[in-house]
């Protein structure tokens, strides 16, 4: 289970300011969008943005008003089928790749059922039992504020006419600096949640580990950079790939990052011109490390990354502030523009327990076969992330505002 302390948050202070600021964010942020842009879902990876407003409502609803809220009835007796994701201990649910069939709730009646459960959430909120339950839902549901707009910037691109969900022309960023590096000399580390403050099951328990002296470099690798690599023969040298990474870029077609065409980028603004001076994103744990080895470095490991980050603020960088469209900048520290990939496997740390009930399903179950991405994106909610943090994805996945940071050996 979570620790009790909740997040820390720049939209509110305390628990309930804290879950009335991330509800009304959510809502924000699905603003723009038609009941059609909310229903559509462009792959199973990605869900419609109609189902995370929903899904972030089921949350709320099943662990926390159902078991907790005398007298309390459900909005809705069948929706529980449609909106649950992957707890087993729940019951039955539709299958992941049918959420775009979903044309019936409709978003208005969605919209209903997040107020209403909105609403009867106050009673619960002061309740000093059920802090880590509702932290947790806070932390979910900054979660699924980011796989809203990771999903629907997808799903938009899909579109021949490449259409914009805000319309102001991002600005160009300044020119990006040297290449610098963090140094460390190595030894015994300290990695983990420390016990104060909220984190998730998966950032404990807190061990030690063993470094060698190495390097971080201090900025994200950038567009500019990756343009480089391409016209270097990046995607076309199997030596510079993993075996399944050469295979997935050959089986796939595979020539740049996502979202990328000649000078240009897709964004939740459409298409526009891609800055060579920001970080590169959209990339997968296989073009990192072929990446990395043409550039004469490496991946860091998670507890590289980690130790490093443990001295710069965990809410500063490039973050989601608002209902703004998010977009890699670039700027100095360990967070914000892009999750940064680390060569690491997404394991349990020693000593680690699944917890009881449905939110043990929260994690563990998922701790096979995926890579640990740290830090935060433009589309993580400001003080959602921290340096013990663990992110986790496919080694083929890139639909997420995924980078790079690349480390050596000293």
């Amino acid at each position: 289970m979570p620790q009790s302390e909740p997040i820390a948050s720049d939209y509110a202070t305390g628990l309930a300011g804290q879950f009335q600021a991330t509800r009304a964010l959510t809502e924000a942020l699905a603003a723009p969008l038609s009941d059609a842009d909310a229903s559509i879902q462009s792959m199973p990876d990605a869900s419609p943005a109609k189902w995370h407003l929903a899904h972030t409502t089921w949350f709320w609803e099943t662990f926390l008003l159902r078991e907790h809220a005398p007298g309390y009835r459900l909005f809705r007796e069948a929706w529980p089928f449609l909106f649950n994701s992957y707890y087993e201990t729940e019951g039955a649910r539709i299958a992941r790749d049918a959420r775009g069939m979903l044309s019936r709730p409709t978003l208005a009646e969605v919209l209903e059922w997040r107020a209403h459960v909105t609403d009867a959430m106050a009673p619960l909120l002061d309740n000093p039992a059920l802090a880590d339950l509702v932290a947790l839902g806070i932390a979910h549901e900054q979660q699924h504020i980011e796989l809203l707009l990771t999903d629907i910037k997808h799903a938009l691109f899909q579109n021949p006419l490449g259409p914009a969900m805000w319309d102001s022309a991002p600005p160009m960023s300044a020119t990006a600096a040297p290449l610098g590096w963090h140094h460390h000399p190595g030894g015994i580390a300290l990695v983990g949640a420390e016990g104060t403050g909220f984190a998730f099951d998966n950032e404990t328990p807190r061990h030690r580990v063993l470094l060698e002296p190495f390097a971080l470099a201090d900025r994200l690798v950038t567009n500019g950079e990756w343009d480089e690599f391409i016209a270097d023969g990046g995607y076309l040298n199997a030596r510079l790939w993993l075996a399944d990474g050469w295979g997935w870029v050959q089986r796939e077609g595979i020539t740049a990052p996502l979202y990328w065409r000649a000078g240009q980028h897709f964004t939740h603004q459409g298409w526009q011109a891609r800055d060579p001076h920001a970080p590169v994103t959209h990339i997968s744990h296989f073009e990192a490390d072929a990446f990395a080895t043409w550039a004469g470095a490496r991946l860091p490991t998670e507890f590289e990354w980690e130790t490093i980050a443990s001295g710069h603020d965990p809410a500063g960088g490039n973050q989601l502030n608002g209902a703004a469209a998010p977009l890699p900048r670039g700027g100095s520290g360990l967070f914000g523009d892009g999750w940064q990939f680390t060569r690491s496997a997404y394991l349990p740390y020693p000593g680690f327990r699944v917890a009881e009930g449905a939110v043990g399903e929260y994690n563990g179950k998922f701790m096979s076969g995926q890579v640990v991405l740290r830090g935060a994106s433009c589309a993580t909610v400001r003080g959602h992330s921290r340096a013990s943090y663990r992110n986790f994805f496919y080694p083929h996945q890139r639909w997420q505002f995924t980078g790079l940071r690349l480390a050596k050996d000293a």
